[in-house]
């Protein structure tokens, strides 16, 4: 069963941050393929969509806790279909395991949305008309290579009449791995 508070124009939203490159790389990506009029917020991957605003200090310190820990390694492993968009596909253990102790932390706050199975993405274009979905589809399966982005950190965003209001940032602190990063 999910919550049983009713969302409001001040929900809680929980993304992972992207390092500089990768969000520069990513946004690009939205901004070019997204349509302008609709392309309200940038490049982001969603821990969970809607939480209530009454958590805020529960939420806060549950993302304190979990940036205490290693950066999680993740990469895009995949374009996926979206019917009338596509999606960068994210692929990262370490983040959907901050993801699940999360969700165990959050029991009774989540939405059904965000109690059901994860799929971690990245939106780059939505609400176009499925055979322009399709065309850029095609176009980025054809050249897609799985390829490292950098997740620096967690964040709470306030969902504010169609904005995204930044509350707080969690910068993981524990020791990275060391790993090479491929750019193209």
């Amino acid at each position: 069963m999910g919550a049983s508070w009713k969302s409001d124009a001040s929900a809680l939203i929980v993304t992972a941050e992207f390092g500089k490159a990768d969000f520069a790389w990513l946004n690009a990506l939205r901004r070019h393929h997204y349509p302008g009029g609709r392309n309200r917020v940038p490049a982001h991957l969603t821990l969970f969509r809607t939480l209530p605003p009454s958590a805020e200090e529960e939420v806060r310190r549950s993302l304190s806790r979990a940036a205490a820990e290693p950066a999680p390694d993740a990469e895009t492993c995949g374009v996926m279909d979206l019917d009338t968009g596509v999606a960068l596909r994210v692929e990262s253990a370490g983040l959907s395991a901050i993801r699940d102790d999360l969700a165990a932390e959050f029991r009774g706050l989540l939405t059904a949305q965000d109690q059901g199975p994860w799929t971690p993405h990245v939106t780059i274009q939505n609400k176009v008309q499925p055979d322009v979905a399709r065309a850029l589809l095609r176009s980025m399966r054809a050249d897609f290579e799985p390829r490292p982005i950098e997740i620096t950190g967690l964040q709470i965003i306030r969902y504010v009449e169609g904005e995204w209001e930044p509350v707080a940032r969690y910068g993981f602190r524990g020791p990275r791995s060391a790993r090479r990063r491929r750019r193209s």
